[in-house]
């Protein structure tokens, strides 16, 4: 059973309600309908989907055309959880004319409910003609993946107090332009428990720890099918790689060996046509 349709009013809602808010990635239909119909609040097309699916090094390659794609495909399994998109690197932080137009294209094109931003007071001008636009707007601070190599590689953000505050002053910007919701990823978990507090917006954390409204992780980390590398503050809910290079393996040695397929797994011709077949060899 599906249930009724998510809204940003919804999530909004939740926040007061103290119900934790859960939210995972999916990059396709299939992955999309086991979180919509496993109680995922939310279901992000990540641009993380540049590295755990493309193969990208970062996810700075990630292009408005990939994500389009990818978030149509999701939509096509999702009918119940809000669907939000990335916006990619460059796609928003150019102007205010672009960053609507193309933040417009995942609502039109791609079926999306809302669309998630990097970045902190500089894009807070950005964020509130988006929403005036008419277009939900989910933020994100701390840690922003676009932009590492200038915040000093993958490291944790807000560990002094100078930088603490400034994320507090971001967050209460975001929250100020307009913004449904704030992902809070890579910071200490005192300062996100002040953040989550400050302000009226739910604050979903990735290695934030337990006092934001709710969490998101990437599924393929949880699930244990991406092994480059393991962030320390994702917990392995399933280890699906042993088993997936297992099934390979058997089936690649079954049709060596000539075991598949076998008579169960294929079709029996009649009696009669294979007897004329039989005759016709002859």
């Amino acid at each position: 059973m599906i249930g009724k349709k998510i809204t940003v009013r919804d999530i909004i809602d939740m926040k007061s309600a103290a119900d934790k808010i859960v939210m995972l990635t999916a990059y396709d239909a299939g992955f999309g309908r086991f979180l919509d119909r496993n109680g995922v609040e939310i279901v992000l097309v990540g641009d993380s989907l540049g590295m755990v699916v493309l193969g990208y090094e970062s996810t700075v390659p990630v292009t408005m055309e990939e994500m389009l794609h990818h978030s149509r495909a999701v939509k096509h399994g999702v009918e119940r959880a809000l669907l939000v998109s990335d916006m990619p690197f460059l796609s928003y932080q150019v102007d205010v004319g672009s960053a609507i137009a193309n933040g417009g294209r995942f609502l039109k094109e791609a079926g999306c409910d809302a669309v998630k931003v990097e970045g902190g007071l500089e894009i807070c001008e950005t964020v509130a003609a988006m929403v005036r636009a008419g277009i939900p707007v989910m933020g994100h601070i701390g840690l922003t993946p676009q932009t590492a190599g200038a915040l000093g590689g993958y490291k944790v953000q807000g560990k002094d107090g100078e930088s603490a505050r400034r994320l507090l002053a971001e967050a209460k910007g975001l929250a100020e332009a307009g913004a449904f919701a704030l992902v809070l990823e890579c910071i200490p978990d005192k300062l996100a428990g002040a953040i989550t507090a400050s302000i009226g917006i739910p604050t979903i954390g990735i290695g934030a720890g337990p006092q934001c409204d709710g969490q998101v992780l990437v599924s393929h980390d949880l699930l244990g099918m991406f092994e480059k590398f393991v962030p320390s503050f994702v917990k392995r809910y399933a280890d699906l790689a042993p088993q997936i290079a297992g099934g390979i393996a058997a089936f690649r040695d079954e049709v060596k060996s000539g075991a598949y397929p076998d008579a169960e797994h294929s079709f029996v011709m009649q009696g009669e046509v294979a007897d004329l077949l039989n005759q016709g060899k002859g």
